[in-house]
């Protein structure tokens, strides 16, 4: 199998393509930045090619991964699913609810696969306490609470017309994600507060959601880019799913180890765990290989893109917004 990753423009490009390597699958790399995709290449020891139309033509590759910046994500999946590629494609899946749905409809179209980029939904704890929900032990979920709070990226990641949003929308939906699969339910009420506190930047990098299923599930996220320069992680994600049966919560990201040393002023957590991205993409390559539905659908990404801009509106009118639950 061959595949192809589209850009490098997101940092999680190099976990991904450490795990399509991993998986002994051969790997290109396509990449407008032509400097940018040229040491991915060298890195990875792996072609280059700068013209993504070039990938897309070759019959020998099978599926691509996208990981541009979000404004672009909508013409380079279209694109690929009209070459007949099957794409895993980076969250947040679009930066509107009319290209999520354009990019659906045109692998729907095209008869291939569209995974959302949704690592967390291999955490193995987050699928220990799925499991445990499955079984009936946590009971009936009455209400959640969940954090994905980081740093703020910088770069592309601060200008709206590339990423469509700050923290809100970068951070709003791996939770949302999980909360849905949770509950097997959909939201049908947003109401956010959003503001930019940490930064100097015109973009927001922090809110608060509070979420009302179709089930009667009610939820709170905080989403933010709080996390300074010098602390030891770039963030977290964590669920807290209080049930008649009992109250679990979930760090996903606790498997590391805090590391200190005399050639560093800032103290590092070094992952020691399973590797979600790693459990992520090979999943995928499963999917292209034996022709099954991936876990994590571009459904599922358009749902979560509808609550984070939801979150928007609701700020910008100090009103709720309620939201279709088909």
């Amino acid at each position: 199998m061959k595949v192809a990753i589209l850009s490098f423009a997101h940092m999680h490009a190099l976990s991904y393509a450490d795990a399509v390597q991993q998986s002994g699958v051969d790997l290109v790399i396509s990449d407008f930045d032509e400097a940018r995709g040229r040491e991915m290449a060298s890195r990875f020891n792996t072609p280059y090619v700068k013209d993504y139309q070039e990938v897309l033509a070759d019959p020998d590759i099978e599926a691509v991964i996208v990981c541009s910046e979000n404004a672009s994500h909508a013409q380079l999946v279209i694109d690929a699913a009209e070459a007949g590629k099957h794409v895993l494609c980076e969250k947040p899946l679009a930066t509107t609810v009319a290209d999520a749905r354009r990019m659906i409809e045109a692998c729907e179209r095209a008869g291939v696969k569209l995974q959302t980029a949704f690592p967390i939904r291999y955490s193995t704890p987050v699928q220990r306490l799925k499991r445990l929900i499955e079984s009936g032990k946590v009971g009936r979920i009455l209400a959640m609470s969940g954090t994905n709070r980081g740093q703020n990226p910088g770069g592309w990641f601060v200008d709206p017309a590339l990423s469509g949003g700050g923290a809100v929308f970068d951070h709003t939906v791996h939770i949302l994600d999980i909360m849905r699969w949770y509950t097997g339910s959909e939201v049908s009420e947003v109401y956010a507060e959003v503001d930019s506190r940490f930064g100097e930047r015109g973009i927001d990098d922090c809110g608060l959601l509070t979420l009302t299923f179709a089930n009667g599930v009610i939820a709170t996220h905080d989403p933010s880019w709080s996390r300074p320069k010098s602390f030891p992680t770039w963030g977290d994600v964590t669920l807290r799913v209080i049930g008649t049966g009992g109250v679990v919560s979930v760090d996903a990201l606790a498997q590391n180890l805090v590391h200190y040393d005399d050639t560093d002023l800032r103290a590092r957590r070094v992952p020691w765990g399973d590797d979600a991205d790693l459990h992520m993409v090979q999943s995928f390559l499963d999917c292209v290989r034996y022709d099954t539905q991936p876990l994590a659908t571009g459904v599922d990404g358009l749902k979560a893109v509808e609550v984070a801009l939801a979150a928007y509106e609701s700020a910008r009118t100090k009103r709720p917004v309620q939201l279709p639950t088909c």
